[in-house]
């Protein structure tokens, strides 16, 4: 969860550097710093739910799910950020060897909040979309029952929403299923 930009601009390894000393996490959108928020109780069950769905279907396969301590770098324009889960087939790529730096992610999921809805659609998707080994970029609502699956289809991006309590999400690209009612399981909405 990102909260509005900071006027603060710093290079890459700028960022980097004051990122690993820092004791809160920031997001880095093509120079500028963006301050996180913290999450609400919603959006950590919602994220847990999730992650631990697809950890429990990966178990035994050659993936890794990370949650949102792993951060993930976008290459051009230069970009980092944190997804509240991510998931990397295959042997994980770093951007050097502190291993905090993830850059082959092939799914990333982020949990919507009001604030931070429109940059999550826009801003970061369009970033995202850059990465060559990401397959699926999934959006999931804290508000309300409601999925958004972006699915990779060669050089397109083809849109899914899922809204009913029994709906099944097929992530081909790593061969997983989220079941709808079990991503929002205790999940109480605010009316």
């Amino acid at each position: 969860m990102s909260t509005l930009a900071v006027q603060t601009y710093l290079t890459p390894a700028e960022y980097i550097d004051v990122e690993r000393k820092a004791v809160t996490k920031s997001e880095y959108l093509s120079g500028q710093i963006i301050a996180m928020s913290g999450a609400s109780n919603a959006h950590n069950i919602i994220t847990m739910n999730t992650a631990y769905q697809l950890y429990d279907q990966l178990l035994d396969r050659d993936c890794l799910v990370y949650g949102s301590d792993m951060r993930v770098r976008v290459q051009d324009p230069v970009s980092y950020f944190y997804p509240d889960v991510t998931v990397v087939c295959g042997e994980p790529r770093f951007e050097d060897d502190v291993f905090d730096t993830l850059l082959n992610p092939t799914v990333v999921i982020e949990v919507l909040s009001p604030s931070t809805a429109a940059y999550d659609r826009r801003e970061k998707f369009a970033r995202y979309q850059q990465i060559a080994s990401l397959k699926a970029y999934i959006l999931i609502s804290q508000n309300r029952m409601h999925l958004e699956h972006h699915l990779r289809e060669e050089n397109q991006w083809r849109a899914t929403e899922f809204q009913e309590f029994d709906d099944v999400v097929s992530v081909p690209s790593i061969e997983c299923e989220l079941l709808l009612g079990h991503v929002y399981r205790r999940v109480t909405f605010s009316n």
